[in-house]
């Protein structure tokens, strides 16, 4: 190591120590234990204080520290391998569970809302949630008829190159841990092909008795994003424990929703294998969407049930006890588990494959609580072989992947290929070149879409951005009304009632 190197790293180590003693990752008193920790991770044995005191930020030092693994040789230069090597050096300056459980439970006694901006300001600073990544997010919203609904383009999840993928098949598989939900990864170092978890902090919670661990996400999609998740590897499941274990959990952190993905392929998001739940502190649009025909059941007459005006087919239901609400969203999933009709192509199964389901949100309003359940069907046709109920193929260019709880709440979580490519269409229209668009590869793929836009508006440069970013939200809106398994149309909605009637 040259001296010049070795400086750098002093200074870098001196930077991050005080940041962190700062942000509260550590107590003053564990500085030189930190210090000590980080030049053993250098592979060096000494360390000096830098006469120069020089205050930067949290990415700038961890980008620093990168560079001198790398001229060490000690990492690879991928973003993979940076990423796990950064994790390893905050958590040199990070709180033990532990300490982190005491503190949050020590908060708690306050209020709840003590606890969490404890907790999620722990996982920001600690760069467990990439704040600087996150930030790079484009996000807007776009008004339509059923509110002003999120769109995101999403910038902070990382994607592989093909060398990484390849060097991660030759350190072969490993079943541990058996997915990136497990408990198990609090504290793990990570590999090419998943993430590290050093800096991973997980609260117990207890939801009907059963042990769950409550955590933030780290691509943080919405604010206070986190994920509530068995401490056992068991599949997901929606029955009436799944409405108990999220009324359990809003009635603990009350200004939190919670909600759960269905637990049916093509509708049940992307992690079907681990019981899980995600929630925050966020007001989807799909939580101000107006009620509309307000309805009672037979023998559930103390609990409030209303249809939405929303594009996913959602009932909502309200009441001042748990148990009730819960054992009357229980009758309404039994019911849509064994319904069928065939003039709106709704089937309960076929060749004994199961179709319906729910996908549940829970929330506290005051004294009562509320659950919207959105009625969810994966059936596929030769027409349709990605499902029925999934965005039909001319929104593949905008939305292909599954819509899962965070989408059909109102929140589009679109690819970061988007942002190359709404670009290049921009700078193709702007100039009126629809030629252009179909010719290039990498954008073709939206020409038709293109075409239609050119036709109804007056496209300019100053402009442009604003009519691509509507237009994109109206193509995430549509996706939202495919998945509706009841259609805004007359006929739709008649077969909604239908089932309202069957209840």
């Amino acid at each position: 190591m040259t001296q010049e190197i070795r400086d750098t790293l002093y200074s870098d180590i001196d930077s991050l120590v005080k940041y962190a003693v700062k942000r509260g990752l550590i107590e003053d008193c564990e500085r030189i234990y930190s210090i000590n920790l980080l030049i053993d991770l250098f592979h060096e044995n000494e360390y000096k204080e830098p006469e120069t005191d020089d205050e930067r930020d949290l990415e700038t030092v961890l980008d620093s520290l990168d560079d001198i693994a790398v001229s060490l040789g000690l990492i690879d230069d991928n973003k993979v391998s940076r990423d796990l090597f950064d994790t390893r050096i905050m958590n040199c300056v990070m709180m033990r569970p532990a300490e982190v459980r005491r503190r949050f439970m020590e908060e708690y006694r306050v209020s709840p809302e003590k606890a969490t901006d404890f907790f999620y300001s722990l996982s920001k600073n600690s760069n467990y949630i990439r704040t600087a990544r996150v930030a790079k997010d484009i996000k807007w919203k776009t008004p339509t008829e059923y509110g002003d609904i999120d769109i995101t383009i999403n910038l902070s999840k990382p994607e592989k190159d093909p060398k990484v993928i390849a060097a991660a098949l030759k350190q072969g598989n490993s079943s541990y841990p058996r997915c990136q939900l497990c408990i198990e990864n609090e504290g793990y170092a990570g590999r090419l092909d998943h993430p590290a978890r050093q800096t991973l902090r997980i609260i117990p919670v207890s939801l009907r008795g059963e042990e769950y661990g409550f955590q933030y996400s780290p691509y943080s999609y919405f604010n206070e994003h986190c994920i509530v998740l068995n401490s056992k590897h068991v599949p997901m499941k929606v029955d009436k424990d799944t409405f108990l274990k999220l009324f359990d959990f809003v009635r603990q952190f009350p200004s939190y929703f919670l909600g759960s993905n269905a637990d049916l392929p093509i509708v049940g998001g992307s992690i079907l294998t681990h019981d899980h739940f995600q929630g925050g502190r966020y007001e989807f649009a799909m939580e101000r969407a107006k009620e509309e025909r307000g309805f009672t059941v037979k023998g559930y007459d103390d609990v409030k049930a209303c249809l939405l005006h929303w594009p996913v087919s959602v009932i909502r239901l309200r009441g001042a006890e748990i148990e009730r609400v819960a054992e009357l969203a229980y009758h309404i999933l039994s019911v849509w588990r064994g319904y069928t009709d065939e003039s709106v192509n709704i089937f309960a199964e076929t060749d004994g494959e199961p179709h319906n389901t729910i996908t549940p949100i829970a929330r506290k309003r005051g004294d009562e609580y509320e659950m919207d359940l959105a009625l969810r069907n994966n059936l596929t046709t030769k027409d349709r072989p990605l499902g029925l109920f999934h965005p039909r193929a001319e929104y593949h260019h905008i939305k292909k992947e599954n819509i899962g709880l965070i989408e059909v709440m109102g929140l589009a979580v679109l690819p970061s290929r988007l942002q190359r490519e709404l670009a290049l269409v921009e700078s193709y229209m702007v100039n009126n070149d629809i030629d252009g668009i179909r010719k290039d590869e990498s954008v073709n793929s939206h020409a038709d879409w293109a075409e239609d836009i050119m036709g109804r508006y007056d496209i300019t440069s100053e402009n442009v951005r604003e009519i691509i970013r509507y237009e994109t939200g109206m193509v995430f809106c549509h996706v939202l009304e495919d998945a509706g398994v009841f259609k805004k149309t007359d006929e739709g909605e008649a077969a909604f009632f239908r089932f309202i009637d069957s209840l």
